[in-house]
C-alpha cells in the first residue's frame, strides 16, 4: 500500500539498465527545502557566512589590514557575493546527511564558487590574470569579463543546487531480481 508522498517505482526514466528511478509524489526540487531539518538550515547559514568571509576578506570587500586592493570595489560585487554565499550555503547544506540523500556531488558548485570569487576580486590583484594579461591587460580584458564570470558562477551554483535538490526527490537505485 503506497502512502501519500511515498516513492513509486518507474522504469521509463531509468538512466542505466538494471535500475529503477524512485520518484516521490509530484513536487519540485525547491519545495524540498521546506522539509529540511534545522541542522541543514544551520549548516547553510554557517556555510554562507564562511563563504562571505573566505571570499570577502582576500578580495577586500571586507576591509582588512592583511589584504590590499589596487582597484576600487565595483557596485555589483556585494550583490554577487551575497547571492553566491546564499547559494553556496544551500549547496553545502545538501551534503548534510539525510536519510533520502544518495546523490553524488558534482563539480558545478565548486566551479560556480571559483568563478564568483574571480568575479568579485580585484582584476590586477589576481595573480593568474596579472601573469596572463599584464597590469594593463588585466584592466582592459579581465575587468570587463568579471560581470560575465559573476553570472556564470551564480548560474553554476544555482544549477548545482537544483541537481542536489532534485536528487533528494528522485534517484536511480539498482533493481534486485
Amino acid at each position: 500500500m503506497a502512502m501519500k508522498g511515498s516513492p513509486m517505482p518507474t522504469t521509463e526514466a531509468a538512466e542505466q539498465p538494471g535500475t529503477v528511478t524512485l520518484t516521490a509524489a509530484p513536487t519540485s526540487a525547491w519545495t524540498t527545502l521546506r522539509d529540511w531539518p534545522a541542522r541543514r538550515w544551520w549548516a547553510a547559514a554557517l556555510a554562507a557566512v564562511g563563504t562571505v568571509l573566505v571570499v570577502g576578506l582576500p578580495t577586500v570587500l571586507i576591509p582588512n589590514s592583511i589584504f590590499g586592493r589596487a582597484v576600487p570595489v565595483t557596485w555589483w560585487a556585494w550583490p554577487v557575493l551575497v547571492v553566491t554565499a546564499l547559494l553556496a550555503g544551500l549547496v553545502s547544506a545538501t551534503y548534510v546527511r539525510s536519510t533520502s540523500t544518495t546523490d553524488k556531488g558534482s563539480t558545478s558548485g565548486l566551479a560556480g564558487g571559483v568563478l564568483s570569487y574571480l568575479a568579485v576580486g580585484c582584476p590586477v590583484c589576481n595573480k593568474i590574470a596579472l601573469l596572463a594579461f599584464g597590469y594593463s591587460g588585466a584592466l582592459q580584458w579581465f575587468a570587463p569579463a568579471q560581470p560575465v564570470l559573476a553570472v556564470l558562477g551564480i548560474a553554476l551554483l544555482a544549477y548545482a543546487l537544483h541537481r542536489r535538490l532534485r536528487g533528494e526527490i528522485a534517484c536511480a537505485v539498482p533493481v534486485r531480481r
